[in-house]
């Protein structure tokens, strides 16, 4: 099915930050797979650990114990202080997995049609439920009637929220990407996410961050919470937790860690052998070598040097980011820039139509991070040229 506008490229293998294209061609990749590969492309550890998995056990089913799973959990655990793990394939399925335990959180109070609250401009997934969570129009267009339960607010407006504190009553949870990524590297005020942990415990509803972009060592910590002091009922992961094998995450702590009992939810892949050793493996490459702080160091870097060479570029209206997680924002609708951009064999991505998206792999180097710089800042001026 059509469901992407492909480029008009195929790739064949990939090391490090490069890939190769089906003709020999070389690619510096400023995307890793829509924040995917962290680790870079085929990370010779990973692949050895899938390798040795594969050959030695895939899948059983979760109808039994799976001790790479449990392994897995308890890491998770740990690195974000939450209490339990439901594993999944995707961030979509581990959205709708926060989504199922909001509501049957509500239920168990006694509200009868538990609602989340959800922002302008995020994007949860393109399952029924996560695209009807889902700020974009776009997304959800043609695909009416949506899941009911949601109510939108405007992204890091807490009066917003005070008002549908004072206004409504079957509010149960508040859904919210830490920073937004498809709605254009938005961050919020320093202060917005402990303004709405402080609603949540006030009204009792569950905090629910979507850090499937921002989670895995991407923005500078394990997880993107992390610069805020606060800490969230239930979170959700996916794309760099496996570098590139399928695996989402729902992990709950508090009064939300035991809302989900045996026969409530499930995935029949979810958190197979093969899933759990390529997620071990890669938590234990960003942790051995500190690709935490490489992100955050490297970010920092970048984001300066864009905003140097790209300051007296009159189309550029911003340069934000946090770690690893960087958009340029254009005073015009930009997609163009991405076959630009591949013509000079450099993958980057547009979103929120006027938002160059970078999400360079965590292993890129100082070297490599010049050449996007070189690549790129002149693309982005001779666009803002011509166009």
């Amino acid at each position: 099915m059509a469901t992407y506008a492909r480029q008009p490229v195929a790739f064949d293998r990939g090391a490090g930050v490069w890939l190769w294209d089906t003709h020999g061609e070389r690619y510096l990749d400023a995307l890793s797979g829509i924040a995917v590969c962290g680790l870079g492309h085929a990370h010779p550890e990973v692949a050895r650990a899938i390798a040795e998995q594969a050959a030695t056990l895939v899948h059983t089913s979760n109808l039994y114990q799976v001790p790479l799973q449990a392994r897995l959990a308890e890491r998770l655990t740990a690195l974000s202080g939450m209490q339990q793990a439901f594993f999944c394939n995707s961030g979509a399925e581990a959205n709708e997995a926060a989504i199922k335990i909001a509501r049957k959180y509500g239920h168990a109070r006694g509200v009868a049609v538990p609602t989340v609250v959800v922002a302008d401009g995020s994007f949860h997934g393109r399952t029924l439920a996560t695209l009807s969570a889902t700020g974009s129009r776009k997304v959800q267009a043609g695909f009416e009637p949506l899941v009911q339960g949601f109510t939108r607010v405007p992204y890091d407006d807490l009066d917003a929220l005070r008002r549908v504190a004072e206004h409504q009553r079957d509010v149960v949870a508040v859904l919210l990407e830490p920073v937004q990524g498809e709605g254009g590297i938005r961050l919020p005020s320093a202060d917005y996410l402990a303004g709405v942990r402080a609603l949540c415990d006030q009204h009792d509803w569950l905090l629910m961050l979507d850090e499937i972009q921002t989670g895995m060592a991407r923005s500078g910590r394990w997880f993107a919470f992390q610069h805020t002091g606060i800490r969230p009922d239930v979170m959700t992961l996916a794309k760099g937790l496996g570098n590139g094998v399928p695996i989402g995450a729902c992990l709950a702590g508090g009064k939300a860690a035991d809302v989900l009992q045996a026969g409530n939810h499930g995935s029949t892949f979810g958190g197979n052998p093969l899933a759990c050793r390529a997620a071990l493996t890669t938590l234990d490459i960003i942790e051995r070598d500190g690709l935490a702080q490489r992100a955050a160091q490297l970010g920092a870097y970048l984001l300066q040097a864009l905003r140097e060479r790209l300051a007296a570029c009159p189309g550029v209206v911003e340069v934000r980011g946090l770690g690893l997680l960087i958009g340029i924002e254009l005073d015009r609708p930009c997609a163009a820039l991405v076959r630009q951009a591949l013509e000079k064999h450099l993958l980057i991505n547009v979103t929120a139509e006027r938002v160059v998206r970078l999400l360079p792999p965590l292993v890129m180097s100082d070297d490599e991070a010049e050449l996007l710089l070189d690549t790129l800042c002149p693309l982005i001026v001779e666009f803002c040229a011509e166009n």
